[in-house]
């Protein structure tokens, strides 16, 4: 009927008054990892299932978006370990190229050096003692939040393996004309000094200026950069612009350089937006470099890497931003300034590392040609082998893939994976695979530049796998199950390792589904950040309200590709929920709950042990059908519910007066209830691990819930009529309980009380249980119904509240209650005395308001008598 528990149990520990969770989440992963249950086996005959974390920087620290990642990653891993799955959660972490070579270069500063003073070789080798000695702090933090990752497999984008298949890629990509070096118009920062792709560039709206600048009487462009004036080698109009066409092929004189330049007609120019003129500055600006190509203009760089002009004049030497109010004021001077708007709103591109605004740069830069790689990419969604849950984001994927430009992939640092091209002597260009010797002699020199950090990553799902071998391990587990990521990352990298899994993968793509969650988000739907005061810690509410805790408030929030909402009054509630566990935990135990052997026959279970076990198959369809779809907010809903409402707040409440009274009845009730409860806590152990294993370490005796099988649905035990039995009584005692609440009842205080209805209502069985619910006792002796109330199903309750209620509010709400049933009955009487509704309305509709008519009376009778009682 359902799975047995080892008879063999060991002693079951004692479970302390209240929940600690400090007390067990270090000892409960230490002892989860010791046992190996995190390890998985290539050469299990187990079915795979797959996920790759989505890899830290090595910089990086545990915040809210990483506690709500790994939560649902962990969830769905452990979920699929108790299913019977060989689940593998690879570990690992980025080496984050510009962000730690930031971090190595302020250490450096503080001692007054610059990694120049130290030479390339010894930087390097001071980044991997840093890595070594600061690096990976984010791994630890993983620990407390309960990450079941296989420690065994953990991987670096920069160890032997991984190295190894980033060179193999180049060479590839190289081989096959993918990869190629040309001058560019790139993104560069000024600050880090190195190039940057379009996906590390954060755009905001920020304040500035547009300035119209006259070049001629017939010649006004608009600017917000002023300072690129500079370097303008053409004007550009539309080609069908009637206003200009005359000026075609004319020049005209750039300001304050003398220079004559051409007016070229061209149609990338709206002719609608400002004057219908732009100025073309090839090597400061993507469109006008495109606009220089087509056009044959030269490229004029004015201002070097790091933003300082370079232009020979009075500006040579100033810093961008310095050069621009200069040159403005010098246009102002000289008469040419036409208008000027401040502050003008528009979007400005800074470098997602250090803030600094990204300057458009011409740069010899290597480039992947993603034309065809993004191709796949999309097709592979569109065709079917990939999902992306929800559907609706998948928009947003097409939009990226189908209009991405050709990729960037060259850095100006040192730490990172050096691209693997040498230069000879006489021009000569060789690239070297990585079982390949490069090119030795003199005048051969190595490429000094590095590679895109999201080049590596782009192929974490099968090169920590150990890709370019085939090994056991890639064989097994490749492709993954599942990435789930933030959907703001859905460019930065999940498009990168479809593109470079499909290419060497026989078009096999690195993923079945992609889970896209939102981001994390204050109680108000506000962003987090530091400067709006609102950051939250994960660590902090771990060290005060416990992992689960915090976990099972990012999953309550996690709606397939929404924003999650967080609060601290929410997490608040989860640890509370925990304690809830915790104590009906205890009181099973204390009450002899116990789990061996099978559920007794369906003829030895009591109504109410039937219903909650009907309840239970429910439950744990719905957790499959929700984990299935990736709504783990609906997960965490449906397991908070069934836990606190069914199995708390009416199970346990209606099985104590059954376990006091003892016999066989108890010793069922004790075998239903250590049940439902070891089922509720396999169920609730992917989300809040901690507090389950200790739970159910104590309740069955065995050492891990993870060892244990996955819930699934038994059809026999579903019962309709217990389940309909239970809400009726249910409802008459939640009817009875507000009633006593609004009188102002004492919740111990019994008050005598004459259940009718009970027997029509199909609950006469449960009487005793309702009244030791609602504390209602059977005395006759000197009964008098002061009170009488009206509930579910016909049931009708009479109570003696003489010297327990106050009469007032009670007259007070029976007066009410009378003014009501007086409006029904006059409403019904008026449309049964009208004999054009009697003679044309359907017999069933003149039926139903004799019907409401006649309980109309009744409850109107009724409130008299009580009324009468009262006095």
């Amino acid at each position: 009927m359902t799975e047995t528990l080892d008879t063999q149990r060991t002693a079951v520990p004692s479970l302390s008054a209240q929940y600690q969770p400090g007390e067990v989440e270090q000892r409960r992963y230490e002892q989860w990892v010791a046992a190996g249950h995190f390890r998985a086996s290539a050469e299990s005959d187990k079915p795979p299932f797959t996920i790759v974390i989505p890899p830290p920087n090595v910089t990086g620290s545990l915040h809210m978006g990483h506690a709500l990642d790994h939560t649902v990653q962990d969830a769905l891993i452990r979920r699929k370990r108790m299913q019977g799955f060989e689940a593998l959660w690879l570990p690992g972490m980025d080496h984050a190229g510009i962000a730690t070579q930031n971090v190595v270069e302020r250490q450096l500063a503080a001692q007054g050096l610059s990694r120049h003073d130290l030479g390339r070789e010894k930087f390097v080798e001071r980044v991997w003692q840093w890595k070594a000695e600061s690096g990976g702090a984010i791994l630890g933090q993983m620990r407390r939040l309960g990450d079941s990752v296989d420690w065994d497999r953990e991987r670096f984008t920069m160890d032997e393996g991984l190295s190894r298949a980033v060179q193999t890629m180049f060479k590839r990509l190289y081989d096959d004309g993918l990869i190629y070096r040309a001058e560019r118009i790139i993104n560069w920062c000024p600050r880090c000094l190195t190039a940057l792709s379009d996906i590390e560039v954060e755009h905001t709206d920020d304040d500035g200026e547009l300035v119209s600048i006259r070049y001629s009487d017939e010649v006004v462009v608009a600017t917000t950069r002023a300072e690129t004036m500079l370097g303008d080698t053409a004007v550009a109009v539309h080609p069908e612009d009637e206003r200009y066409r005359h000026l075609i092929g004319t020049e005209v004189e750039v300001p304050l350089t003398g220079r004559l330049i051409p007016i070229v007609g061209d149609e990338h120019v709206d002719p609608t937006f400002g004057t219908g003129m732009v100025k073309v500055t090839p090597a400061h600006d993507p469109n006008d470099f495109e606009i220089g190509q087509r056009h044959n203009l030269p490229s004029l760089t004015i201002m070097d890497e790091r933003g300082v002009i370079t232009a020979p004049g009075p500006f040579e030497g100033l810093d961008r931003f310095e050069a621009r109010p200069a040159i403005v004021a010098a246009l102002r001077a000289d008469g040419r300034i036409v208008a000027e708007k401040r502050p003008y709103v528009h979007a400005v591109g800074h470098c997602s590392r250090c803030r600094t605004t990204v300057e458009p740069r011409l740069s010899l830069q290597w480039f992947v040609n993603t034309t065809p790689l993004a191709q796949a990419a999309g097709d592979a969604v569109r065709d079917g082998r990939v999902r992306i849950e929800p559907a609706e984001l998948a928009k947003r994927y097409f939009a990226w893939v189908d209009n991405m430009h050709d990729w960037c992939i060259s850095r100006q640092l040192w730490w990172g994976h050096r691209i693997p091209v040498w230069y000879g002597p006489d021009g000569e260009v060789v690239c070297v695979g990585p079982d390949e010797e490069p090119p030795s002699g003199a005048g051969w020199r190595q490429d000094e530049d590095v590679l895109d950090t999201w080049f590596s990553s782009g192929q974490w799902p099968f090169s920590t796998l150990g890709w370019p071998e085939r090994t056991a391990d890639l064989e097994k587990f490749y492709p993954t199950s599942v990435l789930v990521t933030g959907y703001d990352i859905l460019f930065f990298w999940v498009a990168r390792m479809m593109m470079f899994g499909l290419y060497v993968m026989d078009g096999r793509p690195p993923f079945d589904v992609i889970a896209l969650h939102g981001m994390v988000r204050d109680q108000y739907g506000k962003k987090m950040s530091k400067s709006f005061g609102n950051v939250i810690d994960p660590l902090d509410w771990i060290d005060r309200f416990g992992a689960d805790a915090t976990r099972f408030t990012l999953a309550r929030g996690a709606n397939p590709g929404a924003d999650v909402p967080v609060s601290e009054e929410w997490c608040q509630g989860s640890r509370n929920f925990c304690n809830k566990l915790w104590n009906a935990t205890r009181f099973a135990l204390l009450n002899g709950a116990n789990v061996d052997g099978p559920l007794p026959e369906p003829a030895r279970l009591s109504p109410v042990d039937r219903w909650i076990l009907s309840r239970l198959q429910h439950v744990v369809a719905e957790v499959d059908e929700q984990f299935e779809a990736y709504e783990f907010a609906k997960v965490c809903d449906t397991l908070y519910h069934f836990a606190w409402d069914d199995v708390c707040d009416w199970y346990l409440e209606l099985a104590k007066p059954v376990l006091a009274a003892g016999g066989e009845s108890a010793e069922v009730t004790r075998r239903v209830l250590g049940h439902v409860l070891d089922q509720v806590l396999r169920l609730l152990h992917p989300i809040a691990p901690f507090v389950t294993d200790e739970l159910w370490s104590a309740l069955t005796g065995r050492e891990t819930v993870q060892t244990a099988t996955w819930p699934v649905t038994e059809p026999a035990l579903v019962d309709d009529a217990a389940e309909a039995e239970l809400a009726m009584l249910q409802r008459v005692v939640t009817e009875i309980r507000r009633f006593r609440s609004d009188q102002g009842l004492r919740p111990a205080q019994r008050v005598a009380a004459r259940l009718d209805g009970l027997d029509g209502a199909g609950i006469a069985g449960h009487e005793p249980l309702i009244r030791s619910l609602v504390r209602l006792t059977d005395d006759e002796a000197d009964f008098s119904a002061t009170a009488t109330l009206a509930v579910a199903g016909g049931v009708n309750v009479a109570l003696d509240t003489r010297g327990s209620i106050d009469v007032a509010a009670e007259r007070a709400r029976l007066e009410k209650d009378r003014a009501a049933a007086e409006k029904e009955a006059a409403q019904a009487r008026a449309k049964l005395g009208n004999p054009a509704f009697v003679d044309k309305a359907p017999e069933p509709v003149v039926n139903k308001i004799k019907d409401r008519l006649a309980v109309a009376e009744a409850d109107l009778a009724r409130i008299a008598a009580a009324l009468e009682a009262l006095a």
